[in-house]
């Protein structure tokens, strides 16, 4: 006789469905963990937040400090792994008097004047889980009793750790389960369009935007295995960014060594490569001045590069203009080059171009342009307004 089918009930069934799950950390994006942080903070329950190196942990936290989610902010940074237990326990000091040892405690950590400061003072213990377990036993007790020694963290401080897996390879200390069920736990994972969004508005080189936009996996390709010292993360292409932009020109082969020594050897190679090409189009000033309307390369990350850097000078024009005032000549040439802008992207431009640029330029950037000032713009809203709505 064939075997009775088991049933299960709703639980049991669920039960099983999860197996094959629960052994795969569940990942968040960098805007998904700021609303969990920030929730959690509200809550005043500590936060772990882990993930591999240049990631954006460190960033990230500095960024709900800055956000004003939680009123007026202060973010002290404290990076474990370079602490001994006294100098997160405290130094103790005997009381002569008394005939008792009292604890100094140390001044990295929020006094009550200047937690009186601040709506919110934020506790960053970075790297915590490369400390030495006797650092780690002293954050333990700070974080299981909010106080450590004879000093007490004021009542509007939340506090945050984050640190690598163990499976990247770095320095780490298995945290005790004890101290690790105090924390919620967070693992970070990169994502392209997050990252393009922050890097536009940090104005992170058009070349590597560009190149990036069109080798997108190239953004992070961190192996804990490999023996390269450089290894691309978002961390390591602002490093990258910021590099190129010395006042000093270097030769070719010096450039591809400084940024092999970012992002390794194999992707330093094909970003030299689309730079130099990148290099051979016109500047966005002649393109928003209409002295160029067309071109002919058709290399697709060269093209990304100008588009990137065509949104950069374009909202540098909008700032001069709106300095000057709405009736000023330099405002009236910002909607002159917003107008060549939209004309030059529909001549020389794929889809996928020109909704990028639209976005950064219009739902980041904020620059809205005026319909009777731009010549063709019935024409473009028709081809390219609806999907650039639809961020």
């Amino acid at each position: 006789m064939p075997k009775k089918k088991q049933i299960l009930s709703p639980l049991e069934e669920g039960s099983e469905n999860m197996k094959t799950a629960i052994s795969e950390s569940r990942t968040v994006k960098i805007s998904e963990a700021t609303t969990l942080i920030t929730r959690a903070f509200k809550k005043k329950r500590p936060v772990f937040l882990w993930g591999p190196p240049g990631i954006g942990k460190s960033e990230l936290v500095k960024e709900i400090g800055d956000s004003g989610a939680l009123g007026k902010t202060h973010v002290i940074d404290m990076r474990l792994a370079l602490f001994e237990p006294t100098d997160l326990r405290g130094y103790p000091v005997p009381n002569m008097e008394t005939g008792v040892m009292q604890w100094l405690p140390p001044a990295d950590l929020p006094s009550k004047e200047l937690a009186k400061k601040y709506d919110t003072v934020i506790v960053f213990l970075d790297e915590m889980n490369s400390a030495a377990p006797s650092v780690q036993a002293a954050g333990y007790q700070l974080i299981l009793n909010r106080r450590i020694g004879q000093y007490e963290l004021p009542d509007n401080v939340v506090m945050i750790a984050a640190g690598n897996r163990e499976t990247d390879k770095g320095v780490t200390y298995r945290m005790p389960k004890p101290l690790e069920n105090r924390f919620v736990h967070f693992e970070l994972r990169v994502d392209f369009q997050e990252w393009l969004n922050w890097a536009v508005m940090h104005e992170v080189s058009p070349d590597v935007v560009g190149y990036l936009s069109f080798a997108k996996g190239d953004l992070y390709n961190f192996d804990p295995q490999s023996s390269s010292r450089g290894f691309a993360t978002p961390r390591a292409w602002t490093f990258t960014s910021e590099l190129l932009e010395g006042d000093e020109p270097l030769s070719d082969s010096l450039q591809t060594d400084m940024v092999a020594g970012c992002v390794g050897e194999g992707i330093a190679v094909k970003f030299m490569a689309h730079r130099k090409i990148a290099g051979d189009l016109p500047v966005p000033e002649d393109v928003l001045d209409a002295k160029v309307k067309k071109i002919d390369t058709t290399e697709v990350s060269a093209m990304y590069a100008l588009a990137t850097s065509l949104c950069y000078e374009l909202r540098d024009r909008f700032i001069t203009g709106e300095k000057a005032g709405a009736d000023s000549k330099q405002m009236e040439k910002y909607h002159k080059s917003f107008s060549n802008f939209i004309n030059f992207m529909m001549d020389n431009m794929e889809t996928e171009m020109v909704i990028m640029a639209s976005r950064i330029a219009m739902q980041q950037y904020k620059l809205v342009p005026k319909q009777k000032k731009i010549e063709r713009f019935e024409e473009y809203f028709g081809r390219y307004g609806r999907l650039v709505l639809d961020a």
